[in-house]
């Protein structure tokens, strides 16, 4: 999704524990775990401008994290049928001296799903390693009646409205700059 900006990059993976803390809600996580992520690139590239992102899904106040294999995924999406879920896509840009985050908010209302279609959609999409099983730049898409959002690519996973409002903050803006 970077790859729009039109800017130099390179990915690094940090080893962050992703496990919640007591009583943290689901946007204090999702914004602990893209600060986390940030500041441990930046401690290891001093001077780098560095983007972290992390998503949580919200459901009933609890979050609901990455369902690992095809059970727990076809658990979470039976719970989802229906409801609606909020998504909070925490992202966090630092240059190891300044640090700025935000956690941007999508709402996703399911639809009622079949136990039918959630078997065929896990069995064509795997999304196992996306929070609440449902990847929106899939075919898990047609799994929702409606999203709302401020961003729209925050549900992808990195919200690039804010991210080129904070990038700007850091002096690099996506339409003045040359790859």
């Amino acid at each position: 999704m970077l790859e729009r900006f039109g800017l130099p990059f390179s990915c690094v993976s940090p080893d962050i524990d992703e496990t919640p803390l007591a009583d943290e809600t689901p946007g204090q996580l999702a914004l602990r775990l893209s600060m986390a992520k940030a500041l441990a690139v930046s401690d290891a590239h001093p001077g780098a401008i560095v983007i972290g992102a992390d998503q949580v899904a919200n459901f009933d106040g609890r979050p609901i994290g990455k369902p690992g294999g095809f059970e727990a995924a076809r658990s979470q999406l039976g719970q989802l049928s229906g409801r609606t879920v909020e998504f909070h896509s925490g992202l966090c840009v630092t240059n190891g001296q300044r640090t700025e985050v935000d956690n941007i908010l999508t709402l996703c209302r399911f639809r009622q799903l079949t136990e039918v279609e959630i078997v065929n959609y896990l069995q064509r999409e795997q999304p196992y390693d996306t929070a609440g099983s449902a990847k929106a730049e899939g075919i898990g898409i047609t799994l929702m009646e409606s999203m709302q959002s401020d961003d729209p690519t925050a549900i992808i996973g990195l919200p690039l409205i804010a991210l080129a409002r904070m990038l700007r903050g850091f002096g690099v803006n996506p339409l003045l700059e040359q790859s």
